[in-house]
């Protein structure tokens, strides 16, 4: 169905303690607001608009369409009335014709499903999504008659002790009819306690004037749980990273416990993935096929090939990890990083901007720093590639079969032929030929008898 969509985002969050806007605080490592924003477009909106208040163009710029998608409408609340004042702002950006859902920035994980049934509940009327809580305390509470009928929404400091003992509570998220709102939101009062204009107070004008108030819950309570300070965004952290988890599990992913891994971002995973505690995944990840990945390992916008496996406290960023690749522990591929398959990649090595061949080996202490590495190589144990001279970057190359000796420094622009071999301790600075032993070493020289330097001993006073 066609609708407006506007998302209410002026609040200032006062109990956040903290300077950054209540809707700019990370939830899965995603603003509170993009949550909602997400949601908001996946029903496909005639119009979406979203009213801000404080934070100002730092809330509007933190959320703002980089993708190309449809950019919202962007209307600023000032003073903040009230959420009743607060959509009175957006209306004269809405299609009149059509109904307004009216969804809230930091109540970030309502789900498609539930809206989409709202919508369907509230036809040409008016739809409520409420909830039913063992504590309802801090809610505004939905009164009904004899006949069960909602007739007001009741918010809890102006209750009386025996409206506070209902147990249905207004989630705030509701549909409205296109053609009374506008004289519905110019009626309301701020006669009550908070001094505001609230929007639930048009419940009460839409029963009098008999207009149909249809009422869903939603699938779980925890779809409408709001963020008003850092424990409640805590505890929606854990409650959403399970949620996150269940959907693993269920499409046969193995989770060593369910409760100690993070998803902040897209994880995308094949059957028979396993996944150890304490993982970390940002921004886009996708696994393959029986891929292992070890504890506390952190993955940003990475993808991991079938059977790989990457050993505890792997760092990955931006980079790709070919099929039945090894790498870790304690390794760290930064942005630009290809593993091809069956590549080892050990323990205190760093790679950046380059590509590792299939079965190369750098099995540990060891970088390569923008270099193209063949075949079947060897990296030794102190390795490094010297690619930046302070100024500019330049890259390293070598080719397939070659044997890098320990504690090498190849001194980039530099290559190293097909075949080669680089002994120990070499510092190459020109190009090493093809199937050839390469050696830079000062000639390995005995003194005898002679005497290591004795510290002086000051006599005691």
């Amino acid at each position: 169905m066609p609708l407006n969509i506007v998302i209410l985002a002026a609040g200032q969050g006062k109990r956040m303690a903290s300077s950054l806007p209540k809707v700019l605080h990370p939830l899965a490592g995603k603003a509170l607001l993009r949550h909602v924003l997400d949601t908001a477009r996946s029903l496909v909106p005639a119009r979406l608009v979203v009213v801000y208040g404080h934070g100002g163009d730092i809330v509007r710029d933190a959320v703002r369409d980089t993708d190309g998608s449809k950019e919202a409408c962007w209307v600023l609340q000032t003073p903040q009335l009230g959420t009743g004042h607060a959509l009175a702002q957006a209306l004269p950006h809405l299609d009149a014709d059509l109904p307004t859902l009216v969804l809230y920035g930091d109540v970030p994980l309502v789900q498609k499903a539930t809206l989409e049934h709202l919508i369907h509940q509230g036809g040409q009327g008016m739809g409520l999504l409420t909830a039913r809580l063992d504590d309802p305390q801090g809610y505004g509470r939905v009164a009904r008659d004899a006949a069960g009928e909602v007739v007001a929404i009741v918010e809890e400091r102006d209750a009386t002790p025996e409206e506070r003992r209902i147990a249905e509570i207004n989630t705030g998220i509701m549909l409205l009819p296109p053609e009374k709102t506008p004289r519905w939101l110019a009626g309301l009062s701020s006669a009550n306690a908070q001094g505001e204009y609230y929007l639930t107070d048009v419940v009460a004008r839409a029963v009098a004037e008999g207009v149909s108030v249809r009422t869903t819950h939603p699938a779980a309570t925890w779809e409408i749980q709001g963020v008003n300070d850092k424990s409640q965004l805590a505890q929606l952290e854990r409650v959403w990273q399970r949620q996150l988890a269940e959907r693993l599990l269920r499409q046969g992913v193995r989770l060593a416990d369910p409760a100690r891994v993070d998803i902040r971002g897209t994880l995308t995973c094949a059957q028979d993935v396993f996944i150890d505690v304490g993982v970390v995944f940002e921004g886009e990840v996708s696994l393959a096929e029986a891929v292992e990945i070890g504890p506390y390992c952190v993955i940003r916008n990475a993808r991991i090939e079938a059977r790989a496996r990457l050993a505890a406290f792997t760092h990955i960023e931006n980079a790709q990890v070919g099929p039945d690749a090894v790498v870790g522990p304690y390794a760290r591929l930064r942005p630009g990083t290809e593993i091809a398959s069956g590549a080892r990649v050990g323990n205190f090595v760093e790679i950046k901007n380059s590509r590792v061949g299939p079965g190369s080996k750098a099995n540990h202490l060891a970088y390569i720093g923008d270099a193209e590495v063949g075949a079947r190589v060897n990296i030794g144990a102190g390795t490094i590639t010297c690619n930046y001279d302070g100024a500019n970057k330049s890259r390293t190359v070598i080719e397939d079969d070659a044997f890098i000796g320990s504690d090498t420094q190849l001194v980039a622009p530099v290559r190293v032929g097909r075949g080669a071999t680089l002994g120990a301790g070499t510092t190459l600075t020109r190009n090493a030929p093809p199937d050839a032993l390469t050696v830079s070493r000062v000639r390995q020289t005995s003194v005898a008898n002679w005497k290591r330097s004795a510290k002086k001993r000051t006599p005691p006073s």
